[in-house]
Parts: structure tokens; sequence; C-alpha cells
């Protein structure tokens, strides 16, 4: 959809000078524009890895200085905001500023807010969304709370804009923490690790001695670093359901994902199931929790031989496996990011 709005605005000739592109994903249409002139921030690693192999300079934060920049609005408002004012510090004086976005993502808002701070024109309507232009003062323009900036959720444990449950910890982790074992297993992972709290949770019960926790967000994966200080825990920036580890391990806790933008799809906890087989040892087991409506127990069935809920309420299930059986090839592969 972004790309039919990109067209109406560069149509078929590339726009002269360094571009910056922030949030733009693997299924972007990026024909406007020459790979050659193109920076692009995309911190989700499945997005990054398919920019990447399509030859694109992809970073997870800009560096230098830009010519133009177009910025595509996510859903939070926070994290939009930390966008557009990553693009605004990376611009040469005079350039302008485009701003890309879904009306279900708030694109009017934004333009409404955008115009109380600076020139607004060029709007284009197009496929459920808009694109406009912003052209920023010579001045520091933007309110100094739209910066990235770490935001302290639990003693000594920080979240940033746009990470998932970045107000503090998700309850269906904590129903999880609250029901694993007194004592764990010594290799443990944590699958969809975020910003770290179930990682520290499992690292306060004994028997733990080496933990793996695995993210796609780069900045989720970031406050992780900075919020389980601890020798045992190891850091992956990596697509979980495609994560591989020299030898497996007898433990794995997660929470996955369960959202392909706004849809549910449940193929995506499915994927992680897959992956948590392959991980593990024959007497491995699987701890996870999953929202009380969502299809899992098949999936599971499939991949372990032994299947049981440990518990939960009206809002989640606490869902437990083991005897881990080879995934079956040729899973598929969507690309949800949202829990």
């Amino acid at each position: 959809m972004a790309g039919s709005r990109l067209e109406l605005i560069f149509g078929g000739t590339p726009p002269e000078g360094r571009m910056l592109l922030i949030g733009a994903g693997a299924a972007t249409d990026l024909g406007p524009f020459d790979p050659a002139q193109v920076q692009i921030v995309q911190g989700y690693f499945p997005d990054y890895q398919a920019l990447k192999a399509r030859g694109y300079d992809t970073v997870t934060q800009a560096e230098g200085k830009f010519d133009g920049a177009v910025v595509f609005l996510p859903r939070a408002r926070a994290e939009a905001r930390a966008r557009i004012a990553q693009a605004a510090a990376s611009l040469t004086p005079g350039a302008s500023l485009w701003i890309d976005g879904q009306k279900t993502d708030g694109v009017d808002a934004v333009i409404k807010e955008m115009r109380g701070l600076a020139a607004v024109d060029q709007i284009q309507s197009r496929a459920h969304g808009k694109i406009f232009r912003v052209t920023p003062p010579p001045a520091d323009w933007l309110p100094e709370g739209w910066a990235a900036r770490d935001h302290e959720v639990a003693p000594g444990m920080v979240t940033r804009p746009g990470v998932f449950s970045a107000d503090g910890p998700d309850p269906a982790s904590q129903a999880l923490a609250a029901a694993l074992p007194d004592k764990l297993p010594t290799r443990i992972v944590d699958l969809g690790a975020g910003w770290g709290w179930l990682s520290a949770e499992i690292l306060k019960r004994p028997g733990v001695e080496v933990l793996h926790l695995v993210e796609a967000d780069a900045t989720a994966l970031e406050c992780a670093r900075r919020n389980v200080r601890d020798l045992r825990a190891h850091f992956h920036w990596a697509d979980a359901r495609d994560f591989h580890l020299p030898e497996p391990v007898n433990g794995i806790v997660m929470n996955p994902p369960f959202h392909e933008g706004r849809a549910a799809d449940p193929r995506l906890g499915a994927g992680f199931i897959r992956a948590a087989a392959g991980l593990l040892t024959g007497a491995g087991r699987l701890w996870m929790v999953a929202n009380r409506h969502l299809p899992y127990e098949q999936a599971l069935r499939e991949c372990f031989a032994e299947v049981s809920e440990l518990g939960g309420d009206s809002r989640f299930k606490i869902l437990t496996a083991s005897g881990a059986r080879r995934p079956a090839a040729g899973r598929p592969q969507p690309k949800g990011r949202r829990r």
C-alpha cells in the first residue's frame, strides 16, 4: 500500500541525493528509490535480513546525514514520534521529510500534529492511507520528548517506544513466571525474550546455568541487555522460528507473538513451537503461555509426545510439553511481530 503512495510523490524518477527510509520493510515497494542512494532503518530481524539480501544499506539506527527522508508510521504513537525525531535529526538543512501511513495507524492525527510544528503540504491519499511532506524549520522544532528515550518500568528495568509491552511486564508473561517450577533446567532458551522481564524471572530460579535470550526486535533486545546483567545470559538478535544452537538445551520458556499486523495468526506461535522442538533434547521441557482462544494444542501434539495444561484463567493458558519430536519440513513462514 505504501508503495503506491510513494509512486504518487516520486513517480518513475528516483529522488536526488541520499535518502533515509525509516521503517521500510521487506514488503515495501522500494521501486521509486535508487538502492545506491538509500539507507534503511529497520530493527525487526526478518525484515532487516530480507532488505540486506536485496542489497540495501540496512541499519538499526540512522548513520550520517541525508538529503531527504521517508518515515513509515507504526501503530504506536510514541514510536511514530521517535521515528520522526530520528529522521529530523538526520536531515541536511532544507531537506524534505515525508511521512507515510495508513489511516488505521493514525496518519490523520499525525498530519494535524505536524501542522502545529512545521509547514505541511503535498498531501496525497491512496490505498486507505496518506503521504505528506514536512518542511522542517531551520531551528530545533520538535518537542524534546519525541526522541526515543529509556523509560523505567520496573526497578532497574527500562523499555523504549515501540517495543512490546513498553509500559510494564506483560500480564501473560507474569502468569507464566508464576507457573514455572521452583527449580528449572540447567540450559534454557527464552524464545521471543522482549525487553527481558521474563528472562530476569527465570534467572531467579535455582538450577539455571545458561540462558539464551532470543529476540527479533533490536530495540527490545538492547533493552534486555541493560535489564539482564547476569553472566549466565547470552543475547541473540534473531528470528526465533529459525534459531539454532550448536548443542540442544533442556528447557524453553516462551510467550510467543500471535499477530500479523492487526489480525491474529496462530501460525506464528506454531512456528515458535516447532523451533522449540528442534532446540530441545528428547528429555527437555517447554513451558509457554498463550491467550485462551489460540489453538496451539494441535501444533504441540505434532511436535511433542506429552502435552498438558498447567493452569491459567479466562484470559491465558499455561502449557507444558516434553518428548520433543523432529520438526516437520516445509513449515510456513509468516512474518508477524506483535503479540
